[in-house]
């Protein structure tokens, strides 16, 4: 039994390709409303503002949608390209249970297979 946990998800979650993944389910006017929402996330921190030019902005009730909407797209990626799978895969929004077969070497390919799949989406891992 394996846990891998994404490091940082919604500060990580890419944009651009999140919206590329909206695009294929949703009209225009639509995915203006969801370019808007998520390019236009901007802070105050010690008394300076900031715009946020990738990821989710935490507190947003969009973002664990968005977040989730991702990684669905991203774990079936990363099953099908995986030379060997698990044996189960569960996840809730960045935390992944797994069931391995295959010993701790393969493991450790499989860790290197998913944080190599995308930049920004790097994995921790925590064996039972």
């Amino acid at each position: 039994m394996v846990s891998f946990d994404v490091v940082s998800l919604f500060t990580n979650v890419p944009i651009v390709d999140s919206l590329e993944l909206l695009s294929q389910h949703f009209e225009d006017d639509v995915l203006s409303l969801f370019k808007h929402v998520l390019t236009s996330t901007y802070f105050c921190f010690d008394g300076q503002f900031y715009e946020q030019t990738d990821g989710v902005a935490m507190g947003l009730p969009l973002s664990p949608v968005i977040a989730n909407f991702f990684m669905e797209e991203f774990e079936k990626k990363a099953i099908e390209q995986a030379a060997h799978k698990p044996v189960c895969w569960f996840r809730y929004v960045d935390d992944t249970f797994i069931v391995w077969p295959h010993g701790q070497e393969k493991l450790t390919e499989f860790l290197n297979h998913l944080s190599g799949l995308h930049n920004k989406i790097q994995f921790t891992m925590e064996k039972e």
